[in-house]
C-alpha cells in the first residue's frame, strides 16, 4: 500500500499499486489525477499514462433525534438535540434541518386481522369478515 502525495513519485517493480487513504488525511472530494511512467532494463522512460478517479461521499449521515420522552407541559418549552448524529469519517455534519411534522395515520388495532389458516393445507385462507 502506499499513500500518495502531490507531485512525489513512488517507484515499484510491481504492475500494480494499491491507493491507502487514511481518514485523518483523505484525498479530496472531486477528480484526482494519477500518472504512470514505466521504465525499461535500459532505463528508458515510456510517455506518461493519465488516470482520473473521482473520489465521491456517497455515504449519507445518520440523524439521531433525541428530546423528552415523557411528554412536556402544555405552554412550556423543552429542547430537541442532534448531538448524537454522526457521519462517516472523514465527513462531519455542518447543519441541522429542524422541522415539525404530521404524525402518519395509524391503522386501529382491531381491524388488522391475520387471515384464518384452514386446517387444510390445500384450501385457501379464509379472510376474516
Amino acid at each position: 500500500m502506499a499513500e500518495f502525495k502531490l507531485n512525489t513519485p513512488i517507484e515499484t517493480s510491481d504492475p500494480t499499486i494499491e491507493v491507502s487513504v487514511s481518514t485523518t488525511d483523505p484525498l479530496p472530494i472531486g477528480p484526482v489525477r494519477f500518472q504512470l511512467v514505466v521504465f525499461d532494463e535500459q532505463n528508458n522512460p515510456s510517455k506518461p499514462a493519465f488516470l482520473e478517479v473521482t473520489v465521491r461521499d456517497s455515504q449519507d449521515p445518520t440523524a439521531v433525534l433525541d428530546g423528552p420522552r415523557e411528554g412536556v407541559e402544555l405552554g412550556k418549552s423543552f429542547s430537541l438535540s442532534g448531538e448524537r448524529s454522526r457521519d462517516v469519517e472523514p465527513g462531519k455534519i455542518v447543519r441541522y434541518e429542524w422541522t415539525m411534522v404530521p404524525i402518519p395515520e395509524r391503522p386501529a388495532f382491531d381491524t388488522i386481522r391475520p387471515p384464518i389458516r384452514p386446517l387444510n393445507p390445500l384450501r385457501p385462507p379464509i379472510e376474516p369478515q
